[in-house]
């Protein structure tokens, strides 16, 4: 993407963040139809996955949402706006968050912010920022523009630590142990490396161990911060810590993860991130999903 155009791309978001939240939402309604309609590989990506994840749906069932959620990705994708450039006062009456309180803890134990990839994720992040400096880790984009708009995004209320993937575990431990509450993810398929296979809605499913690894090496506190998005916004839940976990071994740790984030797809499936290839990588011999 030439920097003529992106720039000319930014201005126009810059525009829509001053548009009030429901005309952003119908906006963001007719592209998600837009993308559905005219997306064929993601489209094929998320069937995919909702055959795979709920194989006791009917197909009309999955496709409903297959519908849902590109509308409501497409939405969220608009609201990141408000993020960038909306004033403090106004995303605090559209991201209201709960449970802020389970972020500190009495005796100073470290905290992991366990999160998900629905899409209400940049949301949450944003406002959690607005109270909380913590740790963050993000995946370098290829437009340097977009990146570092990105990036003053996820800075603009606190500075807070930002840490890209290439930056390894040692750089992690030492935020975590410097107190810095890291909001961090483990439902994407990053590949056979630190990864292993355990079950995702019945899929075998390469899931890195960084969530189990992190806290026996900390001592950290594991909550969990999961966005929902409503019609009127956003809603943060922040949960009191784990009290189960770590459990008797990495694999028995990430296993409870996977069905915790299993549990919340459950809740709202048209939000959870099904345009992503989550079983990707297969045990060998296994015959792939995607084409």
């Amino acid at each position: 993407m030439r920097a003529g155009f992106t720039y000319l791309l930014l201005g126009f978001l810059w525009l829509l963040h001053w548009l009030p939240l429901p005309v952003l939402r119908l906006i963001g309604r007719g592209l998600g139809k837009l993308l559905y309609a005219f997306g064929h590989e993601r489209r094929n990506v998320a069937l995919i996955n909702l055959r795979l994840c709920f194989p006791e749906k009917t197909e009309a069932e999955r496709e409903d949402i297959a519908r849902r959620h590109f509308i409501a990705l497409a939405q969220s994708v608009l609201d990141r706006t408000l993020g960038w450039w909306a004033s403090p006062e106004r995303l605090k009456r559209i991201i209201r968050v709960h449970g802020l309180e389970h972020l500190t803890d009495s005796c100073g134990a470290p905290t992991i912010l366990l999160s998900a990839h629905f899409v209400g994720l940049d949301a949450g992040a944003t406002r959690i920022t607005m109270d909380v400096e913590g740790c963050n880790i993000y995946s370098q984009q290829k437009n340097k523009v977009f990146e570092r708009v990105m990036q003053n995004g996820r800075k603009r209320f606190k500075e807070g630590i930002q840490l890209s993937r290439q930056d390894g575990m040692r750089k992690i431990i030492k935020a975590i142990k410097a107190g810095y509450p890291l909001y961090y993810f483990t439902d994407m398929d990053y590949g056979p490396k630190e990864s292993i296979f355990v079950p995702f809605f019945g899929v075998p499913a390469a899931t890195i161990t960084g969530v189990s690894r992190l806290v026996r090496l900390t001592g950290a506190r594991v909550v969990t911060a999961i966005t929902r998005q409503v019609e009127d916004g956003y809603e943060v839940e922040i949960s009191p810590p784990w009290t189960d976990f770590p459990r008797e071994s990495v694999e028995a740790d990430t296993l409870y993860v996977n069905q915790y984030i299993e549990s919340q797809v459950l809740r709202m499936p048209e939000q959870y991130f099904w345009v992503h290839k989550r079983f990707k990588t297969r045990p060998p011999g296994e015959q792939r999903f995607y084409k």
